[in-house]
């Protein structure tokens, strides 16, 4: 397995782990707001309950993100070589070392660093496009690419 193989794999855990945490939490919500039964303070049941529905919409919103992190996960192309930096790129840097994938952090495979990231970040943004030996300036440092993959 290669080291794209291999970041590629990681982010794709992270994501399996993000996605079953929020699961579980669906669950629980789902089996509060079962168990939640009407007491003789109604309107402390009635603002339970509408505090269980908020919660179970914010983790409703927090799976379709996972759902949209994994779609762009998919479309990350790992035999695709490129000198330029696109998605699926491994990118060497002067300061850091990038795979432009989805956000995920800092992965370490083979002892080696690499910052996962999605296009969309403000550094991904300055990636995208560029070529070996071009520079970018993020918070105030140039950063010159070194190597692509």
């Amino acid at each position: 397995m290669n080291l794209k193989q291999k970041l590629y794999q990681s982010c794709e855990t992270l994501i399996e782990e993000r996605f079953q945490a929020i699961q579980k939490t669906i669950e629980e919500l789902q089996k509060a707001l079962l168990s939640e039964t009407k007491s003789s303070a109604g309107d402390k049941h009635e603002t339970g309950r509408a505090m269980l529905q908020l919660e179970r919409e914010k983790t409703g919103q927090q799976l379709a993100e996972i759902n949209k992190t994994k779609i762009v996960l998919s479309k990350v192309n790992l035999g695709k070589q490129s000198n330029v930096v696109t998605l699926g790129s491994l990118v060497y840097t002067s300061q850091s070392n990038y795979f432009i994938a989805i956000s995920a952090g800092n992965l370490v495979i083979d002892n080696e660093s690499f910052y996962a990231i999605s296009a969309n970040t403000p550094i991904g943004k300055l990636l995208i496009g560029k070529t070996k030996g071009d520079n970018i300036d993020f918070n105030g440092n140039s950063i010159e690419i070194k190597k692509i993959e």
